[in-house]
């Protein structure tokens, strides 16, 4: 779980589920899978005190839903 903000509004964000493709040198597919692979992360977003907060996820623009994701796949290290 991670601290991030939405709107401003501090909370927390926990990822709960995801897939990662790692980078395949043997396809011209796409460049994305050739050059960095990709990730499909799924996460729930809490209040500061743990309870989950819906009213928050509907606040979250695609840009804090990437911005989250992006710091989910941090911490996680890859």
């Amino acid at each position: 779980m991670i601290d991030t903000r939405i709107s401003g509004i501090p909370c927390k964000a926990e990822m709960t589920g995801g897939y990662y493709q790692k980078p395949d040198y043997g396809t011209w597919a796409s460049d994305v899978d050739y050059y960095g692979g990709w990730f499909d992360v799924e996460f729930e977003i809490y209040d500061r005190k743990g309870y989950r907060a819906k009213w928050l996820e509907n606040k979250m623009t695609a840009k804090d839903e990437e911005r989250i994701a992006n710091e989910l796949i941090e911490q996680e290290g890859r």
